[in-house]
């Protein structure tokens, strides 16, 4: 049966189908045909009386297109028709078409029910099912159907203006949260998307009670997703949440998209702006530990030898052999930061000699601290308007009107659910905030969740053990916000209300922050 040819504008050739038919009441099983578009017959699939399962696909090679380019046909000995899992396979394997035969009692075909995937859904269904037909009955071209279909979805789509070489992405967000913060965090994953030139082509939020163990959310809302990422041609499902393994696992699995969470994207986004020597081997390793312990488990070279000649057993699995390569090199990297540690060390010990105060930048991300160092000091570090656009620590001299001069340093932004593995790999640059004089918290006061934004990073300065070093409060980007007195009566006595981008704003901070500084010095 492998071996038979489809014609191309059919679904089944009639004789085909009977010979299926006769089989399938046999055997008294279902029996699939995963059919190319060329016609060609890839699998053929038993299953028991009541369903077939189809098996993994990445072997069959695909058309190119929205659609894999492979439809299925199976037969129904109970005279059924298309049921809620065949919908759900013809969905989550984006099968051209998925038809039905249903065989009758001397095991010859009776009629063929086909389904396919709409690319605008219509009154809340994202498929149709076409008229029922016997298989010699075939009138309409099979080839011309999904040939249609696919210039539909094309037409359909919104990612016209994408760069060929974009990814082109979905995010997802389930909470628990109130709704509000879930919003919140949702456009704050956006934002990180755009920082790493990721297209967005849609965003989906859900508020569950609790979480999904498996798959994060629910099937149908999966199969929604599902359904946009054909419409749009995405390519990219990027979670709000941290995914462990095996949920990545069924996630790709069900939708045949590739599947990363906040954590990747904040790690890929240090990968492309760490500039320094430093930041690169601090963001390798960070990358090292979030990837260690998501090492598939699946080995199927159990039995290989790979311990040369004599060695006796199964030697080490690839499996283990990239464990003990990951650890290898984490070693290795820990000790090229701990002489980075220890190069700070000295670079400090010499500002400490000549009596220099220091001042320390700190801030959620995208507050602005970049711009402000550059407005203070005439400097040119790289500032956009985008999550973590510098990683790399800056220090540079600034002369107060009183002839004082200090270093004033600008460090990494933070984030809220900052990943643990990039705190531990930025230690030797975090170091930098604990011999600092006065901390400098830049906030962004034209965000509205800026209280939230505050929250966070007092936090991390707590957990930093930074608690006990004077803090000065400056509300940034304060030319962004329409009602400036509304915010002045919301600030009061808390800091002072700045733009990094007007340096006539910056006179009371040199003059407070002057003075803190000359009494922390008696």
């Amino acid at each position: 049966m492998s071996q038979k040819r489809v014609q191309r504008d059919k679904i089944i050739n009639p004789e085909l189908a009977r010979m299926l038919c006769q089989l399938s009441s046999e055997l008294n099983r279902q029996i699939g045909l995963l059919i190319h578009r060329s016609g060609k017959v890839e699998q053929v699939i038993v299953g028991s009386y009541g369903q077939i399962v189809i098996p993994q696909l990445g072997q069959i090679r695909s058309t190119g297109g929205r659609l894999r380019g492979l439809r299925l046909v199976h037969t129904h000995l109970a005279n059924e028709d298309i049921s809620d899992e065949d919908l759900m396979d013809l969905l989550f394997l984006r099968l051209d078409l998925l038809s039905a035969l249903k065989v009758d009692k001397n095991g010859l075909p009776h009629v063929m029910q086909t389904a396919h995937l709409l690319p605008e859904s219509r009154e809340g269904k994202s498929w149709v099912f076409l008229e029922p037909v016997h298989p010699a009955n075939q009138v309409d071209s099979a080839e011309e159907l999904i040939v249609a279909l696919e210039r539909e979805f094309a037409q359909k789509s919104k990612s016209s203006v994408v760069d060929s070489g974009q990814d082109r992405a979905i995010l997802v967000s389930v909470s628990t949260e109130p709704r509000l913060q879930a919003e919140e965090s949702l456009a704050e994953l956006v934002e990180l998307a755009a920082s790493d030139d990721v297209a967005v082509l849609d965003t989906i939020l859900q508020r569950r009670q609790k979480i999904d163990p498996r798959f994060i959310l629910g099937k149908g809302k999966l199969a929604d997703i599902m359904i946009r990422a054909l419409q749009h041609d995405a390519n990219l499902l990027i979670f709000n949440q941290e995914l462990n393994p095996s949920q990545i696992r069924s996630i790709t699995d069900f939708t045949d998209l590739r599947v990363i969470d906040r954590t990747q994207l904040i790690l890929d986004i240090f990968a492309h702006r760490a500039m320094s020597r430093e930041g690169k081997l601090q963001v390798e390793m960070a990358q090292l530990k979030y990837m260690l312990p998501r090492l598939s488990s699946r080995d199927d070279a159990l039995s290989r030898l790979t311990g040369g000649i004599g060695a006796r057993g199964p030697g080490e699995t690839k499996l283990e052999i990239d464990r003990r390569r990951i650890n290898d090199r984490l070693a290795r990297l820990g000790r090229e930061l701990a002489q980075v540690s220890r190069e700070r060390y000295r670079r400090r010990a010499k500002r400490r000699k000549k009596d220099l105060p220091v001042l320390s930048l700190v801030g959620y991300t995208n507050a602005g601290k970049s711009t402000l160092l550059n407005t203070l000091t005439n400097s040119d570090i790289v500032a956009e308007d985008k999550l973590f656009a510098t990683l790399d620590p800056t220090s540079r001299r600034l002369r107060f009107p009183t002839e004082m001069e200090v270093i004033i340093t600008d460090t990494v932004g933070f984030i809220r659910h900052l990943p643990a593995e990039l705190v531990q790999a930025f230690m030797a640059t975090l170091e930098e905030l604990g011999e600092a004089d006065l901390l400098i918290h830049v906030v962004d006061v034209s965000n509205p969740a800026f209280r939230q934004q505050m929250k966070v990073v007092d936090t991390i300065l707590r957990e930093l053990d930074l608690g006990d070093i004077p803090v000065m409060k400056l509300f940034n980007k304060v030319d962004l916000v329409e009602n400036r007195g509304e915010v002045e009566q919301l600030i009061g006595d808390e800091g002072l209300l700045i733009s990094a981008l007007q340096p006539e704003t910056l006179k009371g901070f040199l003059e407070q922050a002057g003075s803190l500084i000359e009494k922390s010095m008696q």
